[in-house]
């Protein structure tokens, strides 16, 4: 696929499928290479401090949801069909790496080692994103389907749950498969996206 097309294919997918009970699996080859290929991302100072929790079992699968989505709060949840992604992916950034390597002398200059408060911009934030939208990218090529979604209040569960170090913190939650019927639209899927004309300002603001 054209990156091109995949750019402007690309959608958060809700429903995996393509029968809801037996949600078909992931081959774990191309998997691997999603991840691998998500990871080239631009990196600040290459830190490259993002890792993945590949959670692509139905026991673990099955684990996450219980501690972010209580089985007493699905009957009214709205996209069911996102419940069976054969594959989440929990996308987690150490911020502290980032002072770390730009203490080493070839970025000591710079006064961003003095830690996490010496960056106006979290660059890890702005890593991590690029890696996610690599891998979003990946799954549109492969013809699966991707969902990004938050941990929020349930990261500290998850964390624990799956012995994810201190001083780590979840990006978000990528829910992989092949796509089923759609269930029903996002809430922001009618929302108009801006016109190019009112993205860009060449020379100055005005």
């Amino acid at each position: 696929m054209e990156l091109n097309d995949a750019i402007r294919l690309r959608r958060m997918v809700r429903t995996f499928g393509p029968d809801p009970a037996r949600p078909d699996r992931v081959d774990a080859d191309l998997l691997d290479d999603l991840l691998d290929r998500s990871r080239r991302a631009p990196s600040a100072g290459n830190v490259a401090a993002v890792r993945f929790l590949v959670l692509d079992d139905v026991d673990a699968v099955a684990r996450y949801w219980d501690l972010t989505l209580a089985p007493d709060r699905r009957a009214g949840f709205a996209w069911p069909g996102l419940l069976v992604a054969p594959v989440l992916v929990v996308v987690w950034v150490e911020p502290d790496a980032y002072p770390r390597r730009y203490a080493e002398a070839d970025k000591a200059t710079t006064g961003r080692g003095r830690g996490v408060d010496a960056w106006p911009v979290p660059y890890w934030w702005v890593d991590a994103g690029a890696v996610v939208q690599n891998l979003l990218l990946g799954i549109v090529d492969a013809g699966l389907g991707g969902c990004l979604f938050g941990l929020f209040e349930h990261e500290e569960a998850v964390r624990a749950a799956f012995g994810v170090p201190a001083g780590w913190r979840a990006v978000g939650t990528v829910a992989i498969g092949h796509p089923g019927p759609e269930e029903r639209r996002g809430r922001s899927a009618g929302r108009r996206r801006p016109d190019r004309d009112e993205l860009i300002r060449r020379g100055a603001w005005g």
